[in-house]
Formats: C-alpha cells, structure tokens, sequence
C-alpha cells in the first residue's frame, strides 16, 4: 500500500472555547484531487487550517507523508511539502509580482519547485505584469501569483482554499488548466470550493462537510448519482 499524502483521523479542533471540528477523517492519496463540498461554516476552512496548525487546541492524528504532524509549529508542517493557499491570498502589495515570487523559501530538500520560467509559463498573465504591484493586479492575477508563490517552494501536496471565489469565468478556466496541469506532473490537490461547477471535473474524490463532520465521500463516477444528496446537503 502506498502511504498517503494526507492522513487525519478522529481530528477535534477549537476556536477559543468554539468546538468547531468533530471527528474528522480522511485520506488523500499520492496525486489524487480531492474537494472538500460544504455550505459556508461547515469547517472547511478550519480543515486546512488545522492541518497547517494555524486553529485553537487540536486533537487526533494528522500524518503528512506518513509523518505524524499535529504537535509540529506551522512551519515545520510546511517544510514537510505543504503549501497553503488561504482564502485571503495574502499578496505582499508593496513588492513587485516577480518580487512576490522570488520571496517564499524551500520547503523541499528533494523538490526545488517550479522556476520563474515554468510559472510564466503556466501563468503568461504573471509575465506581462511581472513589474507590476501587487496592488495594481486584478483580483484574479492575485490570485493566480498567491498559487504560483507556493509552486515556488517546492511543496508537493496544495491545500487551496476557495481560488475560484469572486473571479472571471477566463480566471476560473486558467485555474482549472493549471490544476489539471499540476495533476499530470504528480501533485496531490486538496481544495475547498463553493464553485461545483469547478470543482466537479477536477476532482477524483470529494468529501461533504456539515457541522464540522464529514458526512459523505465518494468518487468522481459516483456524482451523478449523488446529485439529488448534493442538492439537499449543499442547495447545488
């Protein structure tokens, strides 16, 4: 059996006195993509972040490559190859977008991660606008350079919160391009979406949150069937 990429069993966590997760488990393997469905507040996002240690008090089992991770410091988490894409993106305004680029560290001793070369590539809306500020890009090219700032680091397994959220239907395309792209060089995805309509072809697996708890799992080629329960625990 191969190990997987991301392991969390019988996962708590808390906001202050707020008992926000219950119980959590999944896996994801080496390569896979996997969402995480939910209506806001189901703990998604509190997912991703226990898994970086960026919540309150956590109990359970959170293993990154095999590699137990729940009493490692946020950036030990990250040298294990995690890169975290949070919701607010989190662009350096005062730096130029290839500055932005140049900043994050190697996470990875074996993965020295994507050159400047590989991203513009990927991302030709970068390269136009490489001189440009941070605060001078549209909300889109935020979001695009806030995902290439991690393929920088050399991290192997992406948690991506929310990357589609408020963008042009030409972003959401190249978003999902990239991540078909990244699938095919052997990256493991994890991402919460709102978005069904991106994230269903994207995705090989995907978990259902509610209330903290994971209420549902099934495959890609199980989604038509689970449309009438998607459309009840999700209003899609």
């Amino acid at each position: 059996m191969t190990t997987p990429a991301l392991e969390i069993s019988k996962l708590e966590a808390w906001y202050g006195e707020s008992h926000i997760l219950h119980d959590v488990n999944l896996v994801v393997k080496p390569g896979e993509v996997v969402t995480l469905l939910g209506r806001n507040g189901a703990g998604r996002t509190t997912t991703m972040r226990a898994i970086m240690g960026l919540t309150g008090a956590r109990k359970g089992s959170i293993k990154i490559n095999g590699v137990e991770s729940l009493g490692l410091p946020t950036h030990k988490v990250a040298h294990l190859g995690v890169g975290y894409c949070p919701e607010e993106r989190g662009i350096f305004s005062s730096l130029s977008t290839e500055e932005n680029l140049m900043l994050p560290p190697m996470v990875s001793k074996t993965d020295k991660g994507m050159s400047i070369e590989e991203i513009y590539d990927m991302f030709p809306n970068l390269k136009e606008r490489r001189n440009s500020q941070g605060t001078r890009l549209s909300g889109g090219e935020q979001q695009m350079l806030a995902v290439a700032r991690i393929l920088r680091t050399g991290a192997r397994l992406l948690l991506l919160d929310e990357i589609s959220e408020g963008l042009a239907p030409v972003i959401v395309q190249a978003l999902a391009r990239m991540i078909t792209t990244l699938k095919a060089k052997g990256y493991t995805i994890v991402m919460v979406e709102q978005n069904f309509r991106f994230a269903a072809p994207l995705a090989d697996r995907f978990y259902v949150m509610e209330h903290g708890q994971i209420v549902e799992t099934f495959a890609s080629f199980e989604l038509e069937n689970k449309m009438p329960l998607l459309n009840e625990l999700l209003g899609v």
